[in-house]
């Protein structure tokens, strides 16, 4: 019976890796709101896995500061503050500055940013600014794969859910949104010529705007 569940432990453990991968992807996607508590028997039953599989996964995702446990009271999804703020753009400075310097022209990520541009214009045109800051934060997880590391690639899309926890506390606006696809089709633009000196410049400009504006607002709501 011991190597039965010795043989079973690796299998329960990927499939609560992979749960918890979908869980970041939802998060980046708007589904789960901050401070939500999450119950245990709607996540088991939408993932169709175990109680046991379930606290695995919240383990995991509570480990990368997404979710917290609250004794007595359950797990709730975190609510980033201004500190926080402040960090996430300190580290996307770090990230997607060396992801511009190791940009090359004909890469495929430079592909997967052009589609997500595409996307988010559609989404413009039909009002839907919740999707368009999925889109755009799409596009900097793309930008990230200029790196070709699984590693910084996974780190980033952690850091990209706790940036939607952020814009969830405000509304989903044009303000918000709507700037930011132009500037993405620019960044690319210059990526795709291979001038990384000019593409290097833009991106300073565009996180110190994007870092003001979302912090601006975010302080605005607070009161």
């Amino acid at each position: 019976m011991d190597t039965d569940l010795n043989r079973d432990a690796p299998s329960e453990r990927s499939l609560a890796m992979r749960v918890a991968t979908q869980m970041r992807d939802l998060l980046i996607a708007g589904d789960f709101a901050p401070g939500e508590k999450l119950s245990e028997h709607q996540i088991a039953t939408r993932f169709d896995i175990s109680r046991n599989t379930l606290r695995e996964v919240f383990r995991l995702v509570t480990s990368e500061g997404l979710l917290e446990h609250v004794p007595n009271r359950g797990v709730f999804v975190v609510s980033p503050d201004e500190a926080a703020i402040l960090d996430i753009y300190r580290v996307r400075r770090v990230i997607q500055g060396g992801a511009v310097q190791a940009s090359a022209p004909g890469h495929p990520a430079l592909a997967q940013m052009r589609g997500c541009v595409a996307r988010a214009q559609a989404a413009r045109e039909q009002g839907d600014w919740q999707l368009v800051g999925t889109e755009n934060m799409a596009f900097h997880g793309a930008m990230v794969g200029l790196c070709d590391s699984t590693r910084l690639s996974a780190y980033f899309a952690r850091l990209l859910a706790e940036l939607r926890l952020v814009f969830r506390q405000m509304e989903d606006s044009a303000f918000l949104h709507e700037p930011y696809i132009r500037l993405n089709a620019e960044l690319v633009a210059l990526l795709e010529a291979g001038d990384i000196a000019a593409a290097s410049t833009a991106l300073d400009a565009y996180l110190l705007k994007s870092e003001r504006s979302i912090l601006g607002a975010f302080l605005r709501d607070r009161g």
